[in-house]
Formats: C-alpha cells, sequence, structure tokens
C-alpha cells in the first residue's frame, strides 16, 4: 500500500515538469542491424548521459525542448555524432554505427571474435556494479556446448564437473549453494533433490545470447547470492528477419560413439514493427561414458591403507532438448510489453558397472588383506523409455510475462510476473548386486597411491550369489512464483547533476518436494550363482584410468531389464523403509522483499548507489520421523520466519573515458537447503553411511567489500585488476564423521534405534549440515584482453589474447570435529586458491580460430573428522580448440576439440598420494556446419 501512495505522489509531482519530452530510440551495427547493448550516449549540451540495454534501446526522460548534439561511444566502432531537436513530443531515433577500421589497408579490426568481445565489454564497462559479460558470439566461438563450460572462463569462477561437463558454479571460491542463477531476471529452480543448486549443463550455451556474472549486487538484485549472480539472457528479437541453422557431427573415444548436434533460430518484426517474435530450438543426441576408480582410506595401527575401493564403468547417452519463445509488442512509443518462454529437458540413459572391494581389514594370520568383493549392474526397466538403462529425466522452464511503461516524461514503470519449475524424475531404476563369500585374500597394490589397486584373482563367477535385487523410482519436484515491480523518478541533491529514485517489490513463492519409493525384489525359484546368468564381461584393455584396472563380469543389463517384477509367481516384492522414508520431504518458501535505491551523480565522472533491501522469509517443511529405519512415526513440520536488512553503497570514478575505479559495500545472504533443516535421520547399512538433518540451522550473512580498477581499449580490450573481502557470519559446511562408532550415534540421536553394530568392524561415516562462527574470504582478481591490431602486418593484426587469474584465500573459524575440538587451519570447502584462464586467439575477414585453456588449483571440497579425513577437489587444466571458416558470407564450417589434456576428475583424501575418485572422460571432437541468412 506505501508502494501504491508513492507512486500516486509521483504522477502528481510530474505534472510540475513542463515543456519536456522523451528522447528514445535504437543503437545498431549498421553492418548487420544487431543491436548495440553498452553504448554510451551524451547530449552534449548537459550533464545527461544513458546507456543502451540489451536490446540496444536507450531513452532519455525529461527532456527540455531544444536543440542538442547527441554523441555516441562504443568500443570498437566509430564516434556517432549528430544533431536533434525535440518540440515537446516524442523522439524516436535509430542509430548506426560503423565498425572502426585500419587507416592503412582498411583491415576491420572488429572481427567474429572481437564483436562478441566487444558487446560483452561494453555492457561491463558501463554497468553500474562489477560484472563480467559473455556474449553469445563469444559462448559460440569457444568451444562450449553448456552455459557451465562458457562460464569457467569467467574470472573468479571454476565449475565442478559431472561426467565430463560442467555442473556447479562456484564463484570466487563460494558453493553453488551461495550464488543465484536467473533467466531474464527470473530465478531458476533446482532440479536436484537435497539443494538449491541449478544443473548449469542442463542448459545449451546457444540457447543463450549473453551471460551477465553480477559479483556485487545493487538493493533492486535478489539477495540470496553472496559469491555472485549468474542472469542467462535469451535471444532478443531481432531487428530485421533472421534465419539461423546449424548442424554438426562428432565423436567421443571414450566409447567410440558419436555425438549429434542441431539448432534452428528464427526471428523477425511483423505489423509495421510493432511485433517481434524469435523461436530458437536445440537438439542434442551424445554418446560418451568414463571410467572411474574410488578409495576410501583409513589409518590403523599405524598402517594407512584402502578400507574400501571401486572400479566403475558408466555408458552414457545424453539428449538434450531446448526451444525458446520471445515476443515484444509496442502497444504505443509509452507502452511496451515482453513475453518470454524457455522449456529444457535432458534425459540421462546410464549404465554403471561397479566392482567394489569392501570391509578390507589387515589379517595377521595371513599377512594380508581380507574382504568382499561385490559387482553391480544398474540399469533400468527393458521398455522403449529407459531401454535397460537408468533413465533421470530433468527439465526447468520459464514462463514470464514482463510490461515497460512511461507514465510520464520523467516517471517510468516495469513490472514482471512468472513462473518457473525444474523436475527430475527417474523412473524404474534397477541395480543388481552379486557378491563374494566374506573374508577372502585381498591383497593391496600401494605402491602408486596415486593409482592404488586391490589385487583381484577371483574370476570364478560361481563364487559370487545374489546379494541385492531392486527397483526405484526417484521424483523431486520445485517451482516458483514470482512478481515484482519498480517505479523510478529523478531525484538529485547536487544542482546541475543526475539523480534518480527506485523503489520497488518482490515477491517469491515457492514450493519442492521430494518422493521417493524403494523396492527389493527376491526370486520365487532362486537364481543361481552369476555364472549361471547372462553376463557382460569388461577387460581393461582401453580402460582411460590404466589397464591394470578390470571392471571384470557383471550380470547383463539386457537380462535386468527384462525382469517381470510385476508377475508375482516370479518376485515377491518388499518396500524398503529405510531407503525413502527420511528423504522424503515437502517444503514452502516465501519470500517478501522492499528496496530502495538512489543512484547519484556526484560530478561528471563519479557516481553513486545506496540504498537498502528488506527481505522477509517464511519456511515451512513437513519431513518424516523414522525410527529404527523403517518405523514411520508420523510427519514433522518445521517452520521458520526471519527478516534481513541489507544496506549497500557503492562508488564508479571514470578517471578518464576509458579507465574506471569502482568500489562496494554490500551485504548478502544464503539461505540453508531445505533437506538441511529436516530433522530426520537416514542410514544406509549398505553404503555404512548416516545423514542427518540439522533444524537449528541459521541463514548465512555476508558483509562484502569490493575494489576494482578497469581500464579498456578503443579497439576491444581491456586490462584490469581488483581485490575483493567477504565476512560471512554462520557458514553452513558438511561435517563429515568417517570413524563413527555406535557409542557416537546412542550419544547424538537418544532414544532412536542404533544402526550401528556394537562391535562394527567396517568404517561407518556420519554427514551433517551445521553451522561455523565465521569464515573470512580475500581475494584478487586481474584480466587482460586485447586486439593485437598495434603488430606489424596483416597475419600479426589478426591475433588476440585474453587472459584472467584469480587468487583466494579463506580462514574458517568454528568448525569442530567428532570430539567436539575446535580445528584449526581450515579455508573455506570448494574455495580454490588460484584460478587461470587464457586463450589465443587469430581471424581474418574468413578465417578465424582459438586456443583455450582452463586451470583450477587443488581445494579442499568437504571437511572430515580430522585432516587425514579431509576429501579435496585435485587440481584441474583443460585445453579446448575451435575453429571456423566462411565458405560464403552466408555459410561456415567449423571445428571444435574438447579436452584435449585427458584431464580427469580428480578427488584426494587428506594428502594429495591418497586418490578418492579419478574418473576419466577423454577428449571430444565435433565438426559442423552454420548457416546465418
Amino acid at each position: 500500500m506505501k508502494l501504491f501512495y508513492t507512486f500516486a505522489l509521483l504522477l502528481l509531482c510530474s505534472n510540475t515538469f513542463a515543456q519536456t519530452t522523451i528522447l528514445k530510440g535504437k543503437v545498431l551495427d549498421a553492418s548487420d542491424s544487431f543491436s548495440l547493448p553498452g553504448a554510451t550516449l551524451r547530449l552534449e549540451e548537459t550533464n545527461r548521459h544513458t546507456v543502451s540495454d540489451a536490446t540496444g534501446s536507450f531513452e532519455f526522460l525529461g527532456v527540455p525542448v531544444g536543440t542538442y548534439t547527441i554523441t555516441v561511444n562504443y568500443m570498437g566502432y566509430q564516434v556517432y555524432r549528430k544533431e536533434v531537436t525535440t518540440n515537446g513530443k516524442q523522439e524516436n531515433l535509430q542509430i548506426l554505427l560503423q565498425p572502426l577500421s585500419h587507416s592503412l589497408d582498411e583491415i576491420s579490426v572488429i572481427g567474429d571474435i572481437a564483436k562478441g568481445q566487444a558487446k560483452a565489454l561494453n555492457q561491463q564497462k558501463n554497468n553500474s556494479n562489477i560484472t563480467n559479460i559473455i556474449s553469445s558470439d563469444q559462448v559460440g566461438r569457444f568451444p562450449d556446448q553448456n552455459i557451465g563450460d562458457a562460464l569457467k572462463r569467467v574470472p573468479g569462477i571454476t565449475m565442478q564437473n559431472d561426467q565430463g561437463e560442467a555442473r556447479n558454479i562456484i564463484i570466487r571460491g563460494l558453493s553453488p549453494e551461495l550464488n543465484s542463477v536467473t533467466i531474464n531476471g527470473d530465478r531458476i529452480p533446482s532440479a536436484e533433490g537435497d539443494n538449491r543448486n541449478v544443473q548449469m549443463d542442463l542448459i545449451p550455451a546457444d540457447m543463450i545470447s549473453t551471460i551477465e556474472v553480477n559479483k556485487t549486487l545493487t538493493p533492486d538484485m535478489d539477495a540470496d547470492a553472496i559469491g555472485g549472480s549468474v542472469n542467462l539472457v535469451t535471444r532478443a528479437v531481432p531487428n530485421k528477419q533472421r534465419f539461423s541453422a546449424t548442424m554438426s557431427g562428432g565423436y567421443a573415444p571414450i566409447r567410440g560413439k558419436g555425438l549429434y548436434n542441431g539448432a534452428l533460430v528464427y526471428g523477425n518484426r511483423f505489423m509495421d514493427n510493432k511485433l517481434g517474435v524469435v523461436v530458437s530450438g536445440t537438439l542434442q543426441a551424445q554418446h560418451f561414458g568414463s571410467d572411474n576408480v574410488e578409495a576410501t582410506w583409513r589409518e590403523q595401527d599405524g598402517r594407512i591403507a584402502m578400507s574400501e575401493m571401486d572400479i566403475r564403468k558408466y555408458d552414457v547417452q545424453r539428449i538434450r532438448r531446448s526451444v525458446s519463445l520471445a515476443t515484444d509488442y509496442e502497444i504505443n512509443s509509452r507502452n511496451r510489453i515482453e513475453l518470454n518462454a524457455i522449456y529444457n529437458w535432458r534425459d540421462d540413459r546410464e549404465n554403471r558397472y561397479r566392482t567394489r572391494y569392501t570391509g578390507l581389514t589387515w589379517n595377521d594370520d595371513i599377512q594380508s588383506y581380507t574382504g568382499r568383493v561385490r559387482r553391480q549392474t544398474k540399469g533400468g526397466i527393458g521398455n522403449s523409455l529407459n531401454d535397460n538403462t537408468r533413465l533421470e529425466t530433468q527439465k526447468v522452464m520459464n514462463f514470464s510475462v514482463k510490461g515497460e511503461h512511461l507514465l510520464s516524461s520523467v516517471v517510468d514503470l516495469d513490472w514482471a510476473a512468472s513462473y518457473s519449475k525444474a523436475l527430475e524424475d527417474r523412473p524404474n531404476e534397477r541395480y543388481i548386486q552379486y557378491q563374494s563369500p566374506n573374508s577372502i585374500r585381498l591383497d593391496q597394490d600401494l605402491s602408486d597411491t596415486y593409482r592404488p589397486l586391490v589385487v583381484d584373482p577371483y574370476q570364478d563367477n560361481s563364487i559370487f550369489n545374489l546379494h541385492q535385487l531392486t527397483e526405484n523410482h526417484n521424483y523431486t519436484a520445485e517451482d516458483e512464483f514470482g512478481f515484482k515491480a519498480n517505479v523510478r523518478f529523478p531525484f538529485s541533491v547536487i544542482s546541475d547533476q543526475k539523480g534518480r529514485i527506485r523503489v520497488g517489490t518482490r515477491l517469491r513463492a515457492k514450493t519442492k518436494s521430494r518422493d521417493n519409493i524403494f523396492y527389493s525384489y527376491t526370486p520365487t525359484t532362486p537364481f543361481g550363482n552369476m555364472s549361471t546368468l547372462p553376463l557382460e564381461n569388461w577387460s581393461g584393455d582401453n580402460y582411460a584410468a590404466g589397464s591394470k584396472y578390470t571392471p571384470g563380469s557383471f550380470v547383463d543389463k539386457r537380462f535386468l531389464g527384462g525382469l517381470d517384477f510385476t508377475n508375482s509367481s516370479l518376485f515377491t516384492q518388499e518396500a524398503d523403509p529405510s531407503e525413502y522414508l527420511a528423504v522424503n520431504y515437502s517444503a514452502k518458501e516465501l519470500i517478501f522483499a522492499n528496496y530502495v535505491r538512489w543512484d547519484q551523480n556526484i560530478t561528471e565522472r563519479t557516481s553513486m548507489i545506496i540504498g537498502a533491501r528488506m527481505e522477509l522469509t517464511k519456511i515451512n517443511y513437513t519431513g518424516n520421523y523414522v525410527e529404527g529405519e523403517e518405523d514411520l512415526l508420523g510427519a514433522v513440520n518445521n517452520k521458520n520466519n526471519y527478516i534481513n536488512i541489507l544496506p549497500s553503497i557503492s562508488f564508479k570514478h571514470d578517471v578518464t573515458n576509458d579507465f574506471i575505479l569502482r568500489a562496494a559495500y554490500t551485504t548478502s545472504l544464503a539461505r540453508p537447503n531445505y533437506y538441511a533443516l529436516a530433522p530426520y535421520v537416514n542410514s544406509v547399512p549398505e553404503d555404512r553411511e548416516i545423514t542427518a538433518g540439522n533444524p537449528n540451522l541459521k541463514a548465512t550473512y555476508s558483509h562484502n567489500f569490493d575494489f576494482m580498477a578497469e581500464n579498456y581499449f578503443q579497439n576491444v580490450g581491456l586490462v584490469s585488476g581488483g581485490v575483493f573481502y567477504k565476512r560471512m557470519k554462520n557458514f553452513i559446511y558438511n561435517y563429515s564423521d568417517v570413524n563413527y562408532t555406535n557409542a557416537k550415534f546412542a550419544s547424538a540421536f537418544p532414544g532412536i534405534s542404533n544402526p550401528i553394530p556394537v562391535n562394527a568392524t567396517d568404517q561407518w561415516t556420519f554427514v551433517q549440515a551445521r553451522n561455523g562462527e565465521n569464515v573470512d574470504v580475500y581475494g584478487l582478481e586481474v584480466a587482460f584482453q586485447r586486439q593485437l591490431d598495434f603488430l606489424p602486418g596483416k597475419f600479426l593484426k589478426g591475433f588476440g589474447v585474453y587472459a584472467n587469474y584469480t587468487y583466494i584465500k579463506s580462514v574458517a573459524k568454528g568448525i569442530t570435529n567428532d570430539d567436539g575440538e575446535e580445528r584449526t587451519g581450515l579455508g573455506l570447502p570448494r574455495t580454490a586458491p588460484h584460478m587461470f584462464n587464457a586463450s589465443i586467439s587469430w581471424e581474418n575477414s574468413r578465417f578465424s580460430a582459438r586456443l583455450s585453456s582452463n586451470f583450477a588449483a587443488a581445494y579442499l571440497d568437504e571437511i572430515g573428522a580430522s585432516e587425514f579425513n579431509d576429501a579435496y577437489y585435485d587440481k584441474q587444466f583443460f585445453l579446448d580448440a575451435n575453429a571456423s571458416y566462411k565458405i560464403t558470407p552466408k555459410l561456415r564450417i567449423f571445428a571444435e576439440a574438447n579436452n584435449l589434456t585427458n584431464q580427469p576428475l580428480r578427488y584426494y583424501q587428506g594428502s594429495t598420494e591418497r586418490m578418492m575418485q579419478l574418473e576419466y572422460y577423454r577428449a571430444r571432437y565435433t565438426l559442423g556446419l552454420k548457416f546465418d541468412l
């Protein structure tokens, strides 16, 4: 209601501004009519200036009647000047910029690669906060098939991979749940069951026109982004007809199978340019896999050895589908609406063959290790949907309608309503596992702990008997309705300087639920030993981790998929509540926000943004209270309401037109994951793992300080350097105790049936989210990119370089071990201390090529009960390449190569030589054609 009265007052006040008008229009590339975002426009006779938005549009509000000289500056393009006269009526201009060219031989400095960089750098330069921008041209030129792989090129960002593709984003050393992801400013829900992570490998890169990484927040932005906020901007409606088609095929050596991709884009304007429409679609069908070795280490009686080891083989078919629609309609010169929709759908069909050596203990009698061997096939029902594989369907969709309204020559209003949904569905997922007798001899070869080995002489499949036969259906869904409205009007306390106030309100209504079911099956006629069933055999030949790792024999996936579990004469079905009761939950979250933001130019070159945001959070969680793993005692409801006040202030000073200083103090927060708040205890005896919720978790609150210096080059380039500091209170970390005992469980959870045997010899692991006291994060970022046009000769002028480096250090307090003692010397988990990106490119009017590298140093991933048990994500170095050649002005051929270094995903335990996981994907190669009309 207060916002309504404010709005009404603004309308009354606006009548006092007589003889003013609105000057608006678009800035376009004269060569192809593409919009140019981030252009700086000035009315020379005044202090008025503005910046073109993502569609190239601009507006000057409250311009007095008169004659002005308008100038437009855009990096990589010639300066534009034109005299315009306003007569009280709204003026609409179309400004066409010409690319900058070399004065001697007229070689265009703006090639295909440089154009993308120019769009990105102009927006980055003129943004009021500290950002990094990637344009669609840059995404296209980097060999990146999904958004996550494109993001790893940005300073301060590293990605965690899944099946060889970048999935989880870490910004400035802060884990995915401390960052936010939006599409066109609307939040994207998470398809994963127990966290807020957005899967960055779900969206194909060619569906997005711009990626904006906001490293500092302004009051009008959602506050839950301590590390940063990533905004994915879909394609805007073109200024003329556009048709684009891309087709490519590739090869994945890891399984010797194909990669197929296709994309279409069509856009145009209709109804005398009042209505614009653009439709995009992408289809990717890829066959690949991975070879994976995992190990768990323990120290006992002074002897360090493995307590468990896996050899795994994954076969994956990944199909991505994505369609998007963007429309805009200009009702009149003062009112405009937009409708945007995007639908992403990914199917992963996976088979996993796992040999596990478990319960490995030292036997003094034989002076060796003993344990048990288990061989498991992971698949699914043999129907047309699953096709004998584990099918994981993930969908993310967003629908939004937006309006922009000029209420007068000095007041504007914008609003947006959106609906987003994400889901993950895994139907008819099946497992069959055979195991050997217990306490058989299993020697360990630890001569190379980077690649340790359990010596397995047991190739006689007749010693393996059925241990487990199961089917499960997992389903998670999250949806969000959002609404926001903003009003902007002029307000300046400094004469002849621009000032404006923006006030707004925001609503986010979220629901999330997980509904899993799990069944065990017993054949009415017992299966024989493993040798009596159809088998698949996988030798160590061509195994990426080394030929000494032999996966061995497994029950055929087609046999598993063909079992008729619905036939009660063949199988006895029994639900296993220990696998699903504790993990199922539902949650509701309401967030109400209001903010005020004041932008004030102090001088012609110095500006300030000051304001505050208030967010009220209401959480309503319902979970299951489970005793003894299987007994449901009832539902448990947990409600929590809290208010956060988040002030901020930032400064921007243009030392020159190209040298900019920025400084900011901001505050932000991170809400606990839904499932982490649940008062549950879940034990999985098969994996000897216990997880527990923590209803006492608090939201993390952060004070953030940033300073950045940037110098831009007119021929497209940048050199920048900055520092940042974050002080986070009540940060959340995953506590882990890999030596959890019966006594510890009894002490922590009295009255709950104890799943750990009193005299257990196997290692049990306990994991729970906990609050630490505080953490300090310090960082340094430097970046350089430039076209090397100053070099002599046509060939050398075609080179360009891009490089950035980030250093991060963190110090955490309040982390305790299993004895309640505070651990010292620990940093924040998932904080890579060193990150480096570099690329070199070359292009002329027809050919372009780029070689790109990405490095991230090893970092702490999960805190254990002691230094020995801490888990680390090992260093990684990726090398990618791409090239394209214009056969005609509208048709080009391109080639891409990913992971030329065959970089594995590697974790280690405590010390770098103790391998926890070693997963290889090998390189991928693609060749294709792109047609643009």
